[in-house]
């Protein structure tokens, strides 16, 4: 059975190309995508999740104010009953260069179980994803 999975660029970004490309990749690794696109609140995330009975939430931000974009999510997930969901974060999360293990650190006290610097592989959030869910590759590849 695929699982489902939410992803989308949070808050007033409106950068498609690397979604489409997310989309791309989880889809091909045997994930059922619900992309609710470019410009998404943290309400559309969630209700896209509570729609789709969602194991994950994946959240881009490519604009610098992830941070800000993203702060009080997981509250928010929790309040919706969705305690247990999977929260990712990845892309231009800051403003300006600074240095990786703080901005990290920063996702993780804000709740998110995995948090990717820029340039990172779809291929390595794919890999953290099915290790979180507990899958195997034969069970990906049965369920593709």
């Amino acid at each position: 059975m695929k699982k489902n999975i939410v992803i989308g660029v949070i808050g007033a970004d409106c950068h498609a190309v690397g979604n489409k490309v997310l989309d791309y990749a989880f889809t091909e690794a045997g994930f059922e995508v619900i992309n609710i696109g470019v410009l998404s609140s943290q309400e559309d995330f969630i209700n896209a999740a509570i729609e789709t009975n969602a194991c994950a939430i994946l959240v881009s931000s490519l604009y610098g104010h992830g941070e800000i974009d993203c702060r009080g999510l997981r509250e928010k997930c929790e309040e919706a009953g969705l305690k247990d969901i999977l929260l990712y974060a990845g892309g231009n999360l800051v403003v300006g260069k600074q240095e990786w293990a703080p901005v990290q650190k920063r996702f993780e006290n804000m709740g998110f179980d995995r948090v990717y610097a820029p340039g990172t592989s779809p291929q390595v959030g794919i890999k953290d994803l099915r290790e979180d869910l507990k899958l195997d590759l034969q069970e990906s590849l049965k369920s593709a």
